[in-house]
């Protein structure tokens, strides 16, 4: 499904303007990001551009990268102050239940945190969800929610508690979150501009060098140390259309359209060692392989050369956490010696096997990693006919958005694009065309095209999600904080994704990876009843 034309000079487009940043409270939110990596350091950023919080403390293990999200977001040119910085969430819970112990003692204690973002391993997500439970703070998570369908449920029940012990929870589904989607979901779902969807081929483009560093040498590479690929990669791609079309509009009474089958196909195509050229021999790692200089794949022309596209600083300092510090303490050659002793780094047959997955690789040789998660998948998801007549409805009126339709998701690797998705939307009266840049509406009737040009940031992550994610989350917080407002109201309102919308999208993804691996077509109601509904009932 190939993209639509390139669009006009960007002097003969007017974008909409950019959302506002939320004015400060006189009490504002204090936040806590536990995990200093990639989706940490995101999040540090957009609190600190684009929401009406505060950063005041950091959790993590390395000393490198606590030291630098804190001096960039938290402490500037000073020492870190008491409960600014924690290696450990665990000492983190210790310290707060101390601080207010201290605190109902009479004692003068530092200001505590409000919320948290939890930025840590897909793995890890569920501990440190349920371990935070005792402080009743509200909660962002990172996507995936968890890696097993168990661990889902067993959040879903811990955050779906009474009324009155209740707290806001987000999850890093940022793809809801940006200005060209929060669009689109209006004009389609609301505004209903094309009618009735029928059918969406949605495709996210993972990009060829992007998929390498993640899923072949870095944290998201094999199944049993995080998840698959669909489910680490893609489920705010799945997430996505089931908020268009499957959630109902707001204000709404009737239930969600859930599909009827999910059915899916996929499997590691390419980096495996079948695929290693012969020129390559027994090397296992880049910088030792006679065949590096004319190799696609090499490591050290990915992480030095042009193949990045303006991001080579944001992944070499996954790399590399600590470049910075040694390009400005050393100078830019010296860094760059560091950068490829790093890539040089390599394990053998008698490595222990707990040492090679606890590890990133990122000079290895992408034919000779322990990767094992699919680079090319499909998941095609249908939905029957379900109307729901509200009084005085016509049989029309109660299949308004309930109608059968058919969505298509196709993650793959191989492409020039990284993480730019595209989606086709077909409808009875039009079809719809958006990629994260602009959205082309095409009137059937009239054979007019109305093209919308909504605010995109340069270097925004996700096409401002994370900005629109993080804003949305903490003013929400600031609302039940500083504004008395309900959780259940806010949660609504300013968040706009319920428990039950999280659950539900990753269950549809485990269902699709169900299908995958027994070749089968999942019929999803009842899948849902036996696999959800009946975990809730344990």
């Amino acid at each position: 499904m190939a993209p639509h034309a390139t669009s006009p000079p960007p002097s003969e487009i007017t974008r909409l303007p950019a959302p506002s940043r939320p004015a400060f409270s006189p009490s504002p939110p204090r936040l806590l990001i536990i995990g200093a990596g990639n989706r940490g350091n995101a999040y540090a950023s957009a609190i600190q551009t684009s929401t009406n919080g505060l950063l005041v403390s950091i959790v993590e293990p390395i000393p490198a990268k606590r030291a630098l999200l804190g001096r960039k977001f938290i402490w500037g040119k000073r020492d870190a102050e008491e409960g600014e910085e924690f290696s450990d969430w665990r000492d983190f819970v210790s310290w707060e239940l101390e601080r207010r112990k201290r605190k109902e003692e009479g004692v003068k204690v530092v200001e505590g945190v409000d919320a948290v973002f939890i930025c840590v391993q897909d793995r890890m997500h569920k501990e440190v969800v349920l371990g935070l439970a005792p402080l009743g703070l509200h909660i962002m998570c990172e996507k995936p929610l968890a890696t097993s369908l168990d661990d889902c449920v067993e959040i879903y029940r811990a955050v779906s508690g009474a009324s009155e012990e209740k707290k806001l929870f987000g999850i890093g589904h940022v793809l809801r979150y940006s200005p060209h989607n929060m669009l689109l979901r209006k004009l389609l779902v609301e505004e209903r501009v094309i009618g009735d969807v029928m059918a969406v081929n949605h495709t996210e483009p993972v990009g060829w060098w992007h998929f390498t560093h993640s899923y072949v040498r870095g944290n998201w590479r094999k199944e049993s140390t995080s998840a698959p690929s669909l489910l680490a990669k893609s489920c705010h791609d799945m997430d996505i259309l089931l908020w268009l079309l499957c959630s109902p509009p707001p204000g709404s009474s009737k239930p969600p359209h859930l599909p009827s089958t999910i059915t899916s196909s996929g499997s590691l195509q390419y980096f495996t060692k079948h695929r290693k050229p012969t020129q390559a021999g027994s090397a296992t790692n880049c910088l030792s392989c006679p065949h590096e200089s004319n190799c696609q794949f090499s490591a050290k022309r990915i992480y030095l050369g042009p193949q990045m596209q303006g991001r080579q600083a944001h992944f070499v300092s996954i790399v590399l956490p600590e470049i910075e510090d040694i390009i400005a303490s050393h100078g830019k050659e010296v860094g760059e010696k560091a950068l490829l002793a790093k890539l040089g780094e390599d394990y053998g047959s008698a490595t222990p096997e707990g040492d090679v997955e606890k590890s990133n690789w990122f000079g290895r040789c992408v034919f000779e990693s322990d990767n094992d998660v699919c680079d090319n998948q499909t998941v095609t998801m249908n939905w029957e006919n379900d109307p729901i007549a509200l009084e005085g409805e016509s049989p029309l009126q109660a299949l308004t958005g309930r109608g059968a339709k058919t969505a298509a998701l196709h993650m793959v690797a191989f492409t020039h694009k990284i993480c730019q998705r595209f989606t086709h939307i077909y409808g009875e009266h039009g079809e719809i065309f958006a990629d994260g840049d602009k959205i082309e509406i095409t009137d059937f009737a009239t054979g007019e095209k109305k093209v919308h040009w909504p605010y995109v940031p340069e270097g925004g992550g996700h096409g401002d999600g994370d900005e629109g994610l993080a804003r949305q989350f903490v003013l929400a917080v600031d609302r039940v904080k500083s504004g008395g407002m309900a959780v259940n109201s806010v949660q609504e309102e300013y968040i706009g994704c319920t428990a039950e919308e999280i659950i539900r999208s990753h269950a549809a993804v485990f269902a699709a990876e169900e299908a995958r691996r027994g070749k089968i077509v999942v019929d999803f109601g009842s899948w849902w009843e036996r696999e959800v509904e009946g975990r809730l009932r344990m």
